[in-house]
């Protein structure tokens, strides 16, 4: 009679820690990114009564009589099914679709996690709002002033320009309007443009068209101004539509401060001829004065970081790294919805998001909790079941040996 009642005892205790995870994982049903844990049970060794016999010649075999002595807990393992993802509208809310994780340093080590609800700490860096660890990826390489990400390279916390400025040199122009086909050989009509060095300073050419041909319908165009030089014609056909396409400016720029030298493309297959007043403007150009970085994005699908300026230039930040594990389920917790590598996990395989088994990201969004809502009550009454029981048992046991001590009386 003391075996059931020891067995009872390890199912109660089973049956509380059952319920310990049904409870932790109710409490979480708002936490975003939580994955919820799931317990499976085991029988303990059994008492062996006699051992089996297999069949003679004369006689049939016997199979071993065995009483078990309780159960144990098997495993708690956490489902890392995807959880629903939840429109927040905040730039630095991202979600995973997928199997990855993001990676944050706390300073010591890389932990991992599916919360990545982020905010921008005071240096610039893209921080866990919760913990202030930053955020891992690989930080953009500027080249003749083009940004490349290179995610062959080891990862780095992802830290934001904050008071940086940033301009755009001039590199095409269009010019737009009409040259006046009933003035005479000699006719002159200047139109002064505004273009940007590197440095987003702004230099004033002027153009001056004159007429030089009017049997063959060509202007010759002269730019000048500080530290500025080009020459061309333009020539228009018999219906007063241009047969130039561009021509070149060039700008000395480097003479009166420290941007380089640069050439404009100047676009003049807009331009007519015809019998009207001579009219020219420029439409278009590709410069920008120097604005200050205002805010950022991240691109779905590859977790590009963007800068955005006050002047509307974009340039490539960084890229967000994701991380995806062999084993997942070999995770250890260390609380604050992070993971860290553990001895069953296998190692993180560091990628950009949309490689490899990395899921991709989901800006603006948030990863709900994988809790379901009714599979936790439905295993909360059978962990009260099976508690009630095994409570039963040990009753009934008890009332077996005061029957056998009254055996005396």
């Amino acid at each position: 009679m003391l075996r059931s009642m020891f067995s009872a005892i390890s199912a109660l205790n089973l049956h509380q820690t059952y319920m310990d995870v049904v409870a932790n994982n109710l409490a979480n049903v708002n936490t975003y990114g939580y994955k919820a844990s799931r317990v499976t049970f085991q029988d303990q060794f059994s008492q062996t009564l006699w051992n089996g016999a297999g069949p003679t010649e004369n006689l049939g075999g016997i199979n071993p009589a065995q009483i078990g002595l309780g159960v144990r807990l098997g495993a708690v393992s956490p489902n890392f099914t995807q959880g629903m993802l939840q429109n927040t509208n905040r730039n630095t809310d991202i979600a995973i679709q997928g199997d990855g994780f993001f990676i944050y340093n706390n300073g010591i080590t890389n932990l991992y996690s599916r919360d990545g609800s982020l905010e921008i700490d005071s240096e610039g860096y893209l921080v866990n709002g919760s913990t202030g660890t930053r955020i891992q990826g690989w930080m953009a390489n500027v080249v003749n002033n083009i940004a490349t990400v290179d995610t062959g390279m080891p990862i780095t916390a992802l830290q934001l320009p904050l008071g940086a400025t940033l301009a755009q040199q001039t590199q095409n122009a269009t010019l737009f309007g009409n040259l006046d086909s009933s003035q005479s050989v000699g006719y002159q009509y200047p139109v002064t443009l505004g273009v940007y060095d590197s440095l987003g300073d702004l230099h004033s050419v002027t153009v001056e068209f004159e007429l030089t041909n009017k049997a063959t319908n060509t202007w010759t165009w002269t730019a000048t101004g500080t530290d500025v030089s080009g020459t061309g014609t333009v020539s228009f056909d018999t219906n007063g539509q241009s047969q130039t396409a561009s021509g070149t400016i060039h700008i000395a720029a480097s003479s009166s401060g420290g941007a380089a030298d640069f050439d404009v493309t100047l676009d003049m297959s807009r331009l007519t001829q015809l019998a009207s007043d001579t009219d020219l403007s420029m439409t278009y150009q590709d410069g920008l004065a120097a604005g200050s970085f205002s805010s950022f994005f991240v691109t779905p699908q590859t977790g590009e970081i963007y800068g955005v300026y006050s002047n509307g230039m974009q340039r490539l930040i960084g890229q967000l790294a994701l991380a995806s594990f062999v084993n997942p389920s070999g995770l250890e917790r260390v609380g604050n919805n992070m993971f860290m590598v553990g001895s069953n996990s296998g190692d993180p395989a560091v990628g950009a998001a949309g490689t490899g088994a990395r899921g991709t990201l989901a800006a603006g969004y948030l990863e709900g909790s994988n809790v379901d809502l009714g599979q936790e009550f439905t295993n909360m009454i059978i962990a009260q079941r099976g508690f009630q029981s095994s409570s039963r048992v040990i009753t009934t046991s008890d009332e077996m040996l005061l029957e056998l001590v009254n055996l005396k009386r």
